[in-house]
């Protein structure tokens, strides 16, 4: 009998590939690169055909780790990216590089949309406000810019949609993506036909709505040949990748967080109840009649990145952090505001750029490092003085990604949000969550709750009180960065 779920991630830097066995837990893990373009100020895409290629080496991969016979996998989940926007013609061909979900190209089309349409009454709509990360205005933008792409244009998808799709042939749209594209009228459960209207989309391109475990088709032949799995095997709708990452580090009851340190960061909060946020975004949690506000700022360890590939590319992660931990806390008096990308939730400011304040000539690149750690941090701490004006308090707060295996970034983060972090041992994040859910649709798995057999905490950071006061002080001085310069990053467009 089949007893193995194969689960997958298409990320930003990395497509990730997991087996799952129900009682022996991950018995393979796979990794292949992806590479994040950014082309112009503000652009961000990435090249779909490289996620396929990845996700059939991962499989392949992950099949010859345990020499398990393609027969043997039950089902397969993916999760994703999301919104990401990926176009594909009558034939089912990619028509261009996807536009991603922190991608800030279309500022003048989040302006029209807001000029035509109450932006309470689409907050109220969808759950979401009108941002860059919506999927409206993009489409605008490529009206706009792009006619002829457009003019060929006859399906639109997400990241792990187009998966499910290259494995399958079938069109599907999971839920969270529908959701979050800001087409989609979360009171009556369809497609909003008025903001399809503005964004000059047809339904037509748009697959049906499932939730992640619904079994939306099988493995072609095509897809066996291409990832080493048997045809026939079953794959269900998958998971947001957020989404996905959040369940499966056991994020259930009202007041949970969890913190992601990744290429993007994201802070999530659990709820039992429906309630939206100008700031934040709004998704159906994986488990039935629940939610999570979700706050995601468009970049996070992707400045990091940055900063090793242009001032320390002789230097590893490790060599940097040890000389950040030598840094007393607050830089120096050196604070970062981390818009490189524009800037998704709480702002909402596709505008936004990133600033360094304060730099003198007593600074290092120590210092430097340091404070992007701290900047990112200080972007988190903005989530949670959002939700505790909703009067939401976070009772227990979780980290993963990659991130969470730096000590340093980990403790500044934890510092400034004074919470206690838990850190989960060996977590793969979304592909568990997506095989999970694979084995959830597939019946392996009978309750949504078996997800804790696969997580245990390997450590738990606890803040410093003194660090804490000192960087609400410096938190306060972040705030005012924003809002002082606001006006000034139009000028600079």
């Amino acid at each position: 009998m089949a007893r193995h779920l194969l689960g997958i991630d298409i990320g930003t830097t990395a497509t990730k590939g997991i087996l799952l066995h129900p009682e022996q837990g991950i018995v393979a893990e796979a990794e292949a690169p992806s590479t994040l373009r950014s082309p112009h100020l503000g652009w961000a895409e990435e090249d779909p055909a490289e996620w396929w290629a990845n996700a059939g080496q991962v499989s392949r991969v992950c099949l010859a780790q345990v020499g398990l016979a393609p027969t043997k996998v039950a089902a397969v989940g993916v999760s994703g990216m999301v919104p990401t926007l990926i176009l594909l013609d009558a034939s089912g061909a990619v028509l261009r590089s996807s536009i991603q979900q922190n991608d800030a190209r279309a500022v003048e089309e989040i302006q029209a949309f807001q000029a035509q349409i109450s932006e309470a009454e689409v907050l109220q709509r969808t759950g979401s406000a009108i941002t860059q990360q919506s999927i409206g205005p993009k489409l605008l933008w490529l009206r706009h810019h792009e006619p002829e792409v457009m003019a060929r244009a006859r399906r639109l998808l997400g990241s792990y949609d187009y998966i499910v799709y290259k494995l399958t042939g079938r069109f599907s749209c999971e839920r969270n993506w529908a959701l979050e594209s800001g087409l989609f009228d979360l009171n009556r459960q369809d497609w909003d036909d008025s903001l399809l209207a503005l964004s000059t989309v047809d339904r037509d391109w748009l697959g049906a709505v499932h939730w992640p475990s619904n079994i939306v088709g099988e493995v072609t032949p095509e897809a066996a040949a291409q990832t080493g799995l048997a045809p026939g095997t079953p794959v269900v709708a998958g998971s947001a990748d957020h989404i996905a990452s959040a369940f499966s580090a056991g994020l259930k009851s009202p007041g949970d967080v969890l913190v992601k340190l990744g290429g993007a960061g994201d802070i999530l909060f659990s709820l039992d109840e429906l309630m939206v946020d100008p700031h934040l975004f709004l998704d159906y949690h994986v488990i039935p009649g629940k939610y999570l506000l979700n706050g995601c700022m468009a970049a996070s360890g992707s400045i990091i990145k940055w900063f090793r590939q242009e001032f320390a590319p002789e230097t590893d992660y490790a060599t940097l952090d040890a000389e950040g931990a030598a840094i007393s806390p607050g830089s120096k008096g050196l604070i970062l505001l981390p818009y490189f990308l524009g800037e998704k939730t709480p702002i909402n400011d596709p505008l936004a750029r990133g600033v360094l304040f304060g730099l003198t000539l007593t600074h290092t690149r120590a210092h430097v490092y340091r404070a992007i750690l701290e900047g990112i941090a200080y972007g988190f701490r903005h989530h949670l003085a959002v939700l505790a004006e909703r009067g939401l308090t976070a009772t227990k707060a979780r980290v993963t990604n990659g991130g969470a295996r730096s000590i340093l970034w980990k403790q500044v983060t934890a510092d400034v949000l004074n919470l206690p972090l838990e850190q989960i041992a060996h977590h793969p994040g979304s592909s568990l969550g997506a095989a999970f859910i694979a084995g959830k649709g597939s019946e392996l798995f009978e309750d949504w709750e078996e997800i804790e057999r696969f997580i245990s905490i390997a450590t738990t950071v606890e803040p410093d009180p003194s660090t804490h006061a000192r960087y609400e002080a410096l938190f306060d001085i972040y705030r005012q960065l924003y809002q002082r310069n606001r006006d000034l990053f139009e000028l600079i467009r």
